[in-house]
């Protein structure tokens, strides 16, 4: 059992990361506010359990999202940690990409999270506590063929958490960047669309095309566990001073890493350019 026992309030919880956090912040001893589009696929983990309730969430419905929150403060008297889990991908070249699916994953990856935040944060700041958990991806950090608008949704929720971190540390209040590599989450599977067969461009079969069919392949065989990573986050944010981000599996660090010293590199490489952008210095 837990030294001290939290909120939590979950989103996306029917299957993958969301599900297997639920599991696990139930089975550390925690409460949980459950939440999927579809209520049913959820009832189970709450089913005899008066720690943990299950609320119908569509995160891009504003109003059902301030229905929820208000429903767990209500039941609970306050939200302690939200997770924002809900995500969709989507597999297309850039230019395949049709403006439905690129609104679409913005509207879910972005928007329906900023709307949660903004919901939650007023009984946070009333406690002066709290932790706003947002799942970015490996792709938040670099970006790959295929997928150049889920990157970029991730980018922006990169961007968002790292303001708010720095807005709300005063109120006691912290955040925590999550930032998986590939998981057995279904992810690559029913959970991402991808461009119709009419759209593909034969110019990008060998980057995009096939960077899809390797994502769809490896479906079900990604090397990270979910559970894992779910007591891995509730271990994080159980010390006294958790991380501000925290990347999940092996390929992720490695990646991470390859891609900051290339970075880091290249920064360093072109510094005389870069200082020369700047107006002269007087002369002494």
């Amino acid at each position: 059992m837990i030294a001290q026992q939290k909120v939590w309030f979950i989103t996306g919880c029917s299957t993958g990361f969301g599900r297997a956090l639920a599991q696990e912040v139930l089975a550390a001893g925690h409460k949980a506010v459950v939440t999927a589009r579809n209520v049913a696929q959820v009832k189970d983990l709450v089913e005899g359990n008066d720690q943990a309730i299950a609320l119908p969430l569509d995160v891009t419905d504003a109003a059902q999202v301030r229905e929820a929150v208000e429903a767990a403060e209500t039941h609970f008297g306050g939200i302690d940690v939200l997770v924002n889990n809900a995500g969709i991908g989507y597999f297309a070249a850039v230019e395949e990409s049709t403006d439905e699916e690129i609104r679409r994953i913005f509207d879910i990856n972005v928007f329906g999270l900023s709307d949660l935040i903004r919901a939650v944060l007023p009984g946070m700041r009333a406690r002066r506590s709290g932790t706003i958990v947002n799942f970015s991806s490996i792709g938040g950090l670099r970006a790959f063929p295929a997928v150049g608008y889920y990157a970029a949704t991730k980018f922006a929720v990169e961007g968002l958490t790292d303001a708010l971190r720095q807005e709300v540390a005063p109120l006691g209040i912290t955040t925590l960047l999550v930032e998986p590599g590939p998981f057995r989450t279904d992810w690559a599977g029913r959970s991402a669309n991808e461009t119709l067969p009419e759209r593909e461009i034969a110019d990008y079969a060998e980057t995009v095309g096939a960077q899809r069919a390797a994502f769809r392949a490896d479906t079900g065989k990604e090397p990270g566990d979910p559970h894992s990573a779910a007591r891995a986050i509730i271990t994080a944010l159980a010390a006294d001073t958790h991380p501000q981000r925290l990347l999940l599996g092996a390929p992720a660090y490695s990646m991470a890493i390859d891609q900051l010293e290339s970075m880091l590199a290249e920064i360093r490489a072109n510094e005389a350019l870069t200082l020369s952008a700047d107006f002269e210095s007087p002369a002494a």
